[in-house]
């Protein structure tokens, strides 16, 4: 079969399409969401699906924004090749539960009768139902993607390519499988048939023998009480000899903990009374005698008149005299301002008085012009001048002011010094140090001395707390006393008090000699019960012996049933596994050709199991055979590819059925999937090939190429609907 067009209606995304497919191979191209799932599954559906059934995945199929009774509706132009002629042929199923209907024309005979129509389809393309279908001639990429997942996954896909879509065996074996939990069933909430019987038959045994043995278990009753009471007895004795070790036990371990909590008490008050005397031994050996504060007030005054010496000192051997050139006559300005002046005036008078024709001389306003020009370049010169004479007063005021400090700063800094040496004196004098170096190192030590009394304290603190220090011996010695006294109360408990876990195990046999005792006390009262019962009737055991005859009897036919189930099942199972030794055989032969020259020859050997059908290659660097879950998925993808191809032959036998990929080439590599291609290409002259894929690489080997466009819809809603407020 080869489809030449599909129409869709009212499916997913696709309220109307229709597109041409070409009898070889076809490329269906377009991004995420463009529909190429829904036409895959639209080819299903139309090929095997009955258009009467009411499963809930067709509810999921109409489009979002579909009326409520709007139905997919799917048609297919199809033409069957034949060995004399080509039928051409057309098909159209709507799926409308029970009011779904179907229309199948061939060469002018059209069939409208749901199952016909199905039995046709299913000739011509030699795939019976839908799962066979779905598992050897159309693929799904996230089947591929499955692969990755686990070793497990490729087996389960070729036994579903297999015989999973064999319904009716599987529907039979699933049937004898439940039949035989249905008999065999051991479990106490659920029992199946068989064990209920075999109860049945075992408590009406059971009563039977207890009838007929009433009578002398009498005697042996009255035995059993006796022997039940000495044990109560027995029971009685031994649990309060272990209660009363399991007291002492307990006392010893309450006694070895007061022992061992007085032991670290004791370490704890031995080391305070260490670190005290310590600390009284360093409170009187101070290696200054002045307190830390008062030295390092000392000490920094020390460094401050130190460094303020280095600085008097530095200056005074950098004064210098300041001398300025006082031979430089002050510059004048003002006798050159009024000249400009003067010039500038007559000037503009004369050019006034020429304009006006006052003066007749002939280069008059010329010369007042040339005047006023002069005028301006003088006045320049003079200001320039005024500058100087400034710059030449304010030198001359800052010499006189630096001659004057010069000659007051310098006795002034002299006087600091002496002043300064003289207390660095007085200074070192009362600390009976020769200088500053014998201060620092003497503060040092005291430092060093003052954080060892810290630390010691710090510990002390750690060891006792706010215990008064005059204390510690007396809590010393308590401590020495308790441990001596818990030690001679331990010693005077016994060998039980040196046994470890002796609490632990006594405790266990406490409970058990309880459970014991409280076990024949049961079994005290069970023994009298029976002689109180005496339950002894003639017609009672009559009637318990029939009813284990009965009880036996269905026993047996049960046991016999459940034999012929599993004879069925076992038959069946060997006849399953003869179609995947033959399947296997098959496989391997077909898959050999395709795997070669996808890979570039360099995988020429294929071996499938046939019981677990693992797939193995003959690796070329190892010379051996190797697990295809050990490749690389692109690998692996070839090798599901070349199964699910020689399947498709093996079961559709001379049909041939559209073959359906949903990119199964996505993960290999550019030379793989171009060697790929072409084998899809030479397998399109005898199958259709429908290429579902985002990619526009296969284009330039496909026969026909149909294109998808992306949906355009957007959500342009969201600020006119109002916000929710969050809960």
């Amino acid at each position: 079969m080869r489809i030449t067009r599909l129409q869709i209606t009212d499916m997913r995304r696709y309220r109307d399409l229709d597109v041409t497919l070409a009898p070889g191979l076809t490329v269906v191209r377009g991004p995420n969401e463009a529909g190429k799932t829904t036409i895959q599954r639209a080819l299903e559906l139309v090929l095997t699906r009955k258009v009467t059934s009411g499963s809930a995945d067709l509810e999921g199929l109409r489009p979002w924004d579909a009326d409520p009774d709007a139905r997919p509706v799917i048609a297919i132009d199809f033409e069957q090749e034949d060995e004399d002629r080509i039928r051409q042929g057309h098909l159209e199923k709507a799926f409308r539960g029970p009011k779904g209907h179907v229309r199948l024309d061939i060469d002018g005979e059209t069939t409208t009768d749901p199952a016909r129509a199905d039995e046709l389809v299913a000739e011509l393309t030699g795939l019976p139902t839908e799962a066979f279908f779905r598992s050897t001639a159309s693929i799904r990429h996230h089947e591929v993607n499955d692969l990755a997942r686990d070793e497990a996954a490729l087996r389960d896909r070729l036994q579903a390519s297999i015989s999973g879509a064999d319904r009716g065996t599987s529907r039979a074996k699933k049937k004898l499988t439940s039949a035989l939990g249905e008999l065999n069933a051991r479990g106490m909430k659920s029992p199946g048939r068989i064990k209920v019987a075999e109860d049945a038959v075992s408590q009406a045994q059971s009563a039977l023998e207890i009838g007929e043995g009433a009578l002398d278990q009498l005697e042996k009753d009255r035995a059993v009480l006796v022997h039940a009471r000495d044990n109560r007895a027995e029971a009685d004795a031994v649990l309060a000899e272990r209660k009363a070790m399991l007291e002492k036990a307990r006392t010893a371990e309450r006694l070895i903990a007061e022992r061992d909590a007085a032991q670290e008490r004791f370490e704890r008050y031995r080391n305070a009374v260490a670190v005290r005397d310590e600390i009284a031994a360093l409170e009187d050996s101070h290696p200054s005698a002045n307190a830390l504060p008062v030295l390092r007030q000392i000490v920094l005054r020390l460094r401050n008149a130190e460094a303020r010496i280095r600085e008097l000192r530095a200056m005074l051997s950098d004064e210098v005299r300041v001398q300025y050139e006082l031979g430089v006559p002050e510059p004048t300005w003002l006798p050159i301002a009024v000249v400009a002046v003067a010039l500038m005036l007559v000037g503009v008078v004369t050019a006034i008085a020429s304009e006006l024709r006052v003066i007749t001389v002939p280069l008059a306003l010329p010369l007042g012009v040339v005047a006023v020009f002069v005028g301006i370049f003088v006045a320049l010169f003079a200001f320039r001048q005024r500058g100087a004479a400034s710059m030449f007063q304010r030198q001359k005021q800052m010499r006189d002011v630096e001659i004057d400090r010069r000659l007051r700063g310098r006795s002034q800094l002299e006087e600091e010094l002496r002043l300064v040496e003289s207390d660095t004196a007085q200074q070192l004098e009362a600390i009976d140090l020769p200088d500053l170096a014998a201060a620092e190192d003497l503060l040092t030590l005291e430092e060093d001395h003052v954080s060892r009394i810290d630390v010691l304290t710090g510990q002390l603190e750690g060891l006792v707390g706010r215990e008064p220090s005059e204390r510690l011996p007396e809590l010393r010695d308590q401590a020495a006393l308790e441990i001596e006294q818990k030690t001679h109360a331990i010693e005077a408990i016994g060998p039980i008090a040196r046994e470890p876990r002796a609490r632990e195990r006594l405790e266990v046999e406490v409970r058990d000699a309880e459970g014991e005792l409280e076990r024949v006390r049961d079994e005290e009262a069970n023994s009298r019960a029976r002689l109180e019962a005496n339950p002894v009737d003639a017609e009672q055991v009559a009637a318990s012996a029939e009813t284990v005859a009965v009880a036996r009897e269905q026993l047996t036919l049960l046991r016999r049933r459940a034999r012929v189930y599993e004879t069925t099942l076992r038959e069946i199972e060997r006849a399953e596994q003869a179609t995947m030794r033959t399947a296997t055989r098959y496989l391997e032969k077909r898959m050999v050709a395709d795997i070669e020259r996808v890979t570039g020859g360099r995988y020429r050997r294929v071996r499938v199991d046939d019981k677990t059908l693992d797939i193995s290659v003959m690796a070329p660097e190892k010379r051996d055979w190797v697990d295809v879950t050990t490749l690389s998925q692109g690998t692996l993808d070839i090798i599901y590819l070349a199964a699910r191809l020689g399947l498709v032959r093996l079961v559709t036998g001379d049909r041939r059925p559209p073959l359906i990929f949903d990119d199964p080439f996505v993960t290999l590599d550019d030379g793989r999937a171009a060697r790929a291609l072409e084998l899809l290409k030479d397998i399109s002259r005898d199958f259709q090939v429908i290429y579902l894929t985002t990619s526009d690489r296969y284009d330039g080997a496909a026969d026909a190429v149909v294109e998808l466009p992306a949906p355009s819809d957007v959500d342009d809603f969201a600020e006119a609907e109002p916000a929710f407020a969050d809960v």
